[in-house]
């Protein structure tokens, strides 16, 4: 496999359609007939039952909605998140494929809520009130869909890492501004700074700065000038 392919395969876009993919078919195999139940005359209200996935899971519907919004957290998530919804994907997986597991080896483990709500009878008995059960290929469909799920969650796991982080391109013009201010306020002061050593006036322009020593000098100078031109008037 080239790389391109392979980084089309791993890339964000490809890992987290498939996710919604596998959480989408989850919610949809959730709604479906699992178990059609013939039941003995007389033995209940009803002669045929049917059950549908999350009757007999009902966790499968909140599995199904757990997986879409660790989709959606996977748009924004950065490195490290993304591990953790990554482990997450891949347990979100496994549970889905236990349930559907668990329907094809023990179906009437799981139809156990529904016999005892039509006929009122719980535990091993339900088994005498049973003339036929069919199992649906939508446990087996759900088997495959927890696969599915869980290998995304182990490929993100690899390679979420190189995914380029999609906030900090839109980071707002305001923050930018105020870094690009600060930075010239910082640059300004540096120079005003230098300035001063320099002996210039940063405040005003460099014909109105008096140097201090030549002011001193005047001074001196203006007052001994004065002392000398005022002796007593004849």
């Amino acid at each position: 496999m080239s790389d391109i392919k392979r980084s089309k395969l791993t890339g964000k876009g490809s890992l987290i359609g498939l996710v919604v993919l596998a959480g989408a078919a989850a919610l949809l195999a959730s709604v479906q007939a699992w178990l059609g139940i013939a039941l003995l005359p007389g033995v209940a209200t009803v002669e045929e039952l049917t059950v549908t996935g999350q009757q007999i899971t009902p966790a499968l519907t909140l599995i199904a909605l757990a997986a879409l919004a660790a989709a959606l957290v996977l748009t924004i998530a950065g490195k490290g998140f993304r591990r953790v919804i990554a482990v997450l994907i891949v347990a979100l997986g496994g549970g889905l494929a236990y349930s559907g597991v668990q329907a094809i080896v023990n179906p009437l483990d799981g139809a156990s809520g529904a016999l005892e709500g039509v006929s009122g009878i719980a535990g091993d008995a339900q088994a005498s009130l049973v003339s036929s059960l069919t199992v649906s290929a939508w446990p087996a469909v759900t088997v495959a869909v927890g696969v599915v799920l869980a290998l995304a969650g182990v490929l993100v796991l690899l390679f979420g890492s190189a995914w380029k982080q999609g906030g900090r391109k839109y980071e707002s013009s305001t923050e930018s501004k105020r870094a690009r201010a600060a930075g010239t306020a910082t640059g300004d002061r540096i120079s005003d700074w230098e300035a001063l050593s320099d002996g210039d006036d940063p405040t005003g322009g460099d014909d109105d700065f008096v140097d201090g020593d030549d002011a001193i000098d005047d001074a001196i100078d203006g007052s001994g000038d004065e002392g000398l031109g005022s002796g007593p008037r004849q």
